[in-house]
C-alpha cells in the first residue's frame, strides 16, 4: 500500500510548503469540475514551476506507485480534468504557474508557451507583436493551453485556422518516466519519421505532460465585418454558409449558429446581453469576415452576399456591426451560452459533429431521439455550423432535473440517443471537448475493436504501470 505521508514529504521537499495544497478546503477547487458534476478524491495537489519539477513529480509518483492527474484551468465540460469518484485517490499536477511566455518570433510566426499560460494571454501577446494565435473558445479568460492541447481544443475559429492541432509546431513533454521529451521545434517542415507531438495533442494527459509547446502564429487581421443574422433554419443556414464560401474564400473566419431558446437564456441569465434583432426569430447566426489591409471591402462584401441570401428566401433579418465595440458585443453573446446554461438548468451537453451537409438532420432527428425518451424536452443548439460541429443540449430544468429518479441513467441514456444519430450520418461523438469521463463509454461504442487496441498498445509504450490519468480515454 501506498505511503501518502512520506510522498507528500517528498513533495513538500521538492516544491515547498506553498507548492503542496492538502486538506479538503484546499483541495475543494480542483477535486470538482466547474459545473459541479464531477467530483472525486485527490492525496494533494501540487503546483509545480518548472518542467524540471514536474519532471521531480512524476518520478516520485512513480517511485510510490500513484496515479498523476494534470490539470490546467479546469473547464472541461465533460469532467476530463478532475478525479473520478471511484478509484485510487491521484496526486493532481496543477500547471497554473508554468505561465512563462519564453519567446516570440513574429518572423517565423511562432511563439514558445509554458503549458499554464492563459489562452487569453498568449492571444494578447500575439497580437502585441501584430500575431494572431486564432484558437477562441469562450473559456479563453480561464482555460490554460496545455489543457487545450491535451484535449485538441476547437472554438469559434475551426472554420479557418484548424484546431489546436493544427496551430501546435512542437511540444515539451514530462513522460511517465519522468524523463523529458524537447520537441520545441519551431519548423514547418521536418520530415524525419514520426511526428511524435501527435501522440500527446488530444491525448488527455494519459501519455505525457505538456509543459510547455511551439504555437503557429498567423497575422492578424486588422479589418472585421460581423453580421447577426436570421435565417429561415438551419438547411437555409447551410446554403448561406456556401454563399459565404463562394464569395469571401479565406476571408470567412467564422460562421456560428444557435437556437432561439439559447438565446433567450443568454439573455435572461447574463447581465447586458440584448437580443441583436428585433421580433421572434426560431434560429440565429454569426458570421465574421477577417483580412489585413485597409478599406471597407469586407462590410460590402458582407452585404452583398446577405441580400442575395434574403432575395432566395433564406434570411428573415440580419444586422451588420457597426463598430468594434459592437463586434465585441455579438460575440459576447456568443460566447456566453455555457455560463447562462450553467445558471438556467441542467443542459446535457453533447459535442457531435457531422459533415456540414447533414446538419439539418441531425439537428431533426437527434430533436426526435430525444423526446422519444422524454416528451417535449427543450433542445439547445449551439453550432460551429462552419466545421459541422453541433452542440445539442437537451436541456432540463433544475427542478425537473431533481425530479429524475436515476439521472446519471436518464443522462446516458438521451447523450447515447443523440450519439447514435451523429454516428449513422458519418459523425463522432466528440469533435473539441475530448472524452473525459463522460464519453468514455461511448469510446467502447463507437470506436472499432482494431482501433482501441492499436490505441492501447501505444498507451502501454508510454505508460506501462498505467499511473498517467488512467481510467480516461481508453475504456
Amino acid at each position: 500500500m501506498t505511503d501518502a505521508g512520506s510522498l507528500i514529504e517528498a513533495l513538500v521537499a521538492q516544491l515547498g510548503n506553498d507548492g503542496v495544497l492538502r486538506g479538503d478546503a484546499e483541495l475543494a477547487g480542483f477535486t470538482e469540475d466547474w459545473r459541479g458534476r464531477y467530483r472525486g478524491a485527490a492525496l494533494c495537489v501540487a503546483l509545480p514551476s518548472s518542467t524540471a519539477q514536474v519532471a521531480a513529480i512524476v518520478r516520485l509518483c512513480g517511485e510510490h506507485g500513484v496515479a498523476v492527474l494534470a490539470q490546467g484551468g479546469n473547464t472541461s465540460l465533460c469532467g476530463g480534468a478532475v478525479p473520478a469518484a471511484d478509484g485510487h485517490p491521484p496526486i493532481i499536477v496543477n500547471l497554473s504557474r508554468l505561465r512563462r511566455i519564453r519567446h516570440i518570433d513574429a518572423a517565423n510566426n511562432s511563439m514558445v508557451v509554458e503549458a499554464g499560460c492563459v489562452l487569453a494571454t498568449v492571444q494578447q501577446a500575439a497580437a502585441d507583436v501584430g500575431r494572431l494565435y486564432p484558437i477562441s473558445l469562450g473559456a479563453e479568460g480561464s482555460c490554460q493551453i496545455g489543457g487545450t492541447i491535451a484535449t485538441n481544443a476547437g472554438g469559434t475559429g475551426v472554420l479557418r485556422y484548424g484546431n489546436t492541432r493544427e496551430n501546435v509546431l512542437g511540444l515539451e513533454v514530462v513522460l511517465p518516466d519522468g524523463s523529458v521529451w524537447n520537441g520545441l521545434t519551431a519548423l514547418r517542415k521536418n520530415n524525419t519519421g514520426f511526428d511524435l507531438k501527435h501522440l500527446f495533442i488530444g491525448a488527455e494527459g494519459t501519455m505525457g505532460i505538456v509543459t510547455a509547446a511551439v504555437l503557429k502564429l498567423h497575422p492578424l487581421p486588422t479589418r472585421h465585418a460581423l453580421a447577426w443574422f436570421a435565417p429561415k433554419d438551419p438547411a437555409a443556414a447551410v446554403r448561406m454558409l456556401g454563399m459565404f464560401q463562394t464569395a469571401c474564400g479565406a476571408q470567412l473566419s467564422a460562421f456560428e449558429m444557435i437556437d432561439a431558446m439559447q438565446l433567450d437564456l443568454v439573455i435572461e441569465h447574463v447581465p447586458n446581453r440584448r437580443s441583436p434583432l428585433a421580433g421572434k426569430h426560431r434560429w440565429h447566426g454569426l458570421v465574421e469576415l477577417a483580412d489585413t489591409g485597409r478599406g471597407e471591402a469586407l462590410s460590402q462584401q458582407l452585404q452583398q452576399v446577405l441580400e442575395a441570401a434574403a432575395a432566395e428566401g433564406l434570411l428573415e433579418d440580419a444586422v451588420i456591426a457597426g463598430s468594434e465595440a459592437q463586434r465585441g458585443t455579438l460575440w459576447e453573446i456568443r460566447h456566453s451560452v455555457s455560463e447562462a446554461n450553467k445558471k438556467a438548468g441542467v443542459g446535457l451537453t453533447t459535442d457531435c459533429a457531422v459533415p456540414v451537409s447533414a446538419v439539418p438532420d441531425f439537428i431533426e432527428q437527434a430533436t426526435r431521439a430525444v423526446r422519444a425518451i422524454v416528451a417535449d424536452l427543450p433542445v439547445l443548439v449551439v453550432a460551429h455550423l462552419g466545421d459541422g460541429n453541433v452542440h445539442f443540449i437537451p436541456f432540463f430544468s433544475f427542478e425537473q432535473w431533481q425530479g429524475v429518479p436515476d439521472q446519471g441513467a436518464m443522462a446516458a441514456a438521451i447523450r447515447r440517443s443523440v450519439n447514435d444519430i451523429a454516428n449513422a450520418l458519418g459523425g463522432t461523438f466528440s469533435a473539441e471537448h475530448g472524452i473525459g469521463q463522460t464519453g468514455l463509454n461511448e469510446m467502447a461504442r463507437y470506436k472499432s475493436a482494431l482501433e482501441l487496441g492499436m490505441m492501447r498498445t501505444v498507451k502501454r509504450a508510454f505508460d506501462p504501470r498505467h499511473l498517467f490519468n488512467p481510467g480516461r480515454l481508453l475504456p
